[in-house]
């Protein structure tokens, strides 16, 4: 009996210690998730499709250019493609994040790999430790947990605000998108300028692009592609 209790208490425990670390997540998620929500809304999505997009997607970067992609009128091979690239960090994120949990069932690791974003990768980055403890897995998932919930309930939420606050006030909220982007852009800027030449190259080919006549969904995919794709030779390997 005590065992059982010990047990119980140590699961507890651990659900608590996630919950505690997941918390700065899910204050941060709100607010972006309910300005996504509006905005959503205001591209012409339904509440139902905005909040599955979160369900389902749940990569606010990729669900914000979704949304302003589909209020242009991008078609979906165009936002897949935009989408796929903007994400393509998340390859290396996933194998360093399987690779220290490789200790660990399976059982776990799908479910953990599709909840993996930024934000909770860097917070349980900070505790390698719990890999290797009974009850990692838990630990890790309620971080995993409590963010994605957030972010699928800010976006429900931002959805229904988008129908009663006055569309002058939503439409100002679209600033929050080129915000959210700059503000992931100035500090890779600040440690490395070639960062800006890769921005300064992507945006010019979309313009031209735009100029060519090409439509605002396939010049956001060449401008993404061509401008990461530069990269490649901007950081190659000094000899």
């Amino acid at each position: 009996m005590k065992a059982a209790d010990g047990r119980t208490n140590g699961t507890i425990d651990i659900i608590q210690k996630g919950l505690a670390k997941g918390f700065p997540i899910m204050v941060g998620y709100l607010p972006i998730a309910l300005t996504y929500g509006v905005l959503a809304k205001q591209a012409g999505m339904s509440i139902t499709e905005l909040t599955l997009m979160s369900v389902l997607v749940f990569a606010g970067a990729s669900q914000f250019m979704g949304a302003n992609m589909i209020a242009v009128g991008a078609g979906a091979v165009e936002i897949i493609i935009a989408t796929f690239v903007l994400n393509f960090r998340h390859f290396v994120m996933s194998l360093s994040f399987m690779n220290r949990l490789r200790g660990m069932d399976i059982r776990w690791k799908l479910p953990m790999s599709m909840g993996l974003t930024d934000e909770t990768f860097a917070v349980t980055s900070l505790h390698p430790e719990e890999a290797n403890k009974d009850k990692g897995a838990l630990f890790y998932t309620t971080i995993i947990l409590t963010a994605y919930l957030s972010w699928v309930f800010g976006s429900f939420a931002g959805g229904i605000l988008g129908e009663v606050i006055p569309e002058k006030l939503s439409q100002s909220m679209g600033i929050a998108l080129y915000a959210m982007f700059i503000g992931l852009l100035v500090p890779s800027v600040k440690k490395d300028k070639r960062v800006a030449v890769i921005a300064i190259l992507a945006m010019l080919i979309n313009g031209l692009c735009l100029q060519l006549g090409l439509g605002t969904g396939w010049s956001i995919v060449f401008g993404t592609i061509i401008g990461g794709m530069s990269g490649i030779f901007l950081w190659k390997e000094e000899r």
